[in-house]
């Protein structure tokens, strides 16, 4: 049943399951951005904000670093998100996992939205939508990775 609970390791094993997810899922998030139409533009933004220079011209080097290092934070957060998911639900399951996974989805669309976007330099309204609805886009192909990889890690490592 997806409410019993489940075991997993100590968090000090939890925690290295979420870096390799992290960086796994960023890599599939890498897939997803490059077939919808902004691409890597959420990258671009990040640096951009960073240096203020418009996103197509910010430095591509920068904006992938951005990336991959928010993309394993967030393969932490995650594991943070579960423990505390689990301590409010009385411990790990299934649905525990689903749960993290949605609260993630929306704190990264949030922020994203929220903080990088609208001081992004030069970016039209029309492309500010369409930026933000890729960035949604990817962060879902983000989250089909890593909660499946957490979880069978924790899993297998239990």
């Amino acid at each position: 049943m997806v409410t019993e609970t489940v075991a997993v390791p100590q968090p000090v094993v939890r925690f290295p399951i979420g870096l390799v997810g992290g960086v796994l899922a960023t890599l599939a998030m890498d897939l997803v951005m490059a077939r919808l139409p902004e691409g890597t533009t959420p990258p671009s933004v990040a640096a951009g904000v960073l240096t203020e220079t418009h996103p197509d011209d910010a430095a591509d080097r920068l904006g992938t670093v951005a990336h991959y290092l928010a993309g394993v934070g967030t393969g932490l957060l995650f594991v943070w998100l579960s423990l505390a998911t689990e301590l409010v639900a009385g411990g790990p399951s299934l649905a525990t996992a689903a749960v993290t996974g949605v609260i993630l989805w929306v704190l990264m669309v949030g922020f994203f939205v929220v903080v990088p976007l609208p001081r992004a330099p030069g970016l039209s309204a029309d492309r500010r939508r369409t930026t933000g609805r890729d960035w949604a886009l990817s962060a879902a192909g983000y989250l089909l990775v890593l909660v499946p990889v957490v979880t069978l890690g924790n899993l297998l490592l239990a």
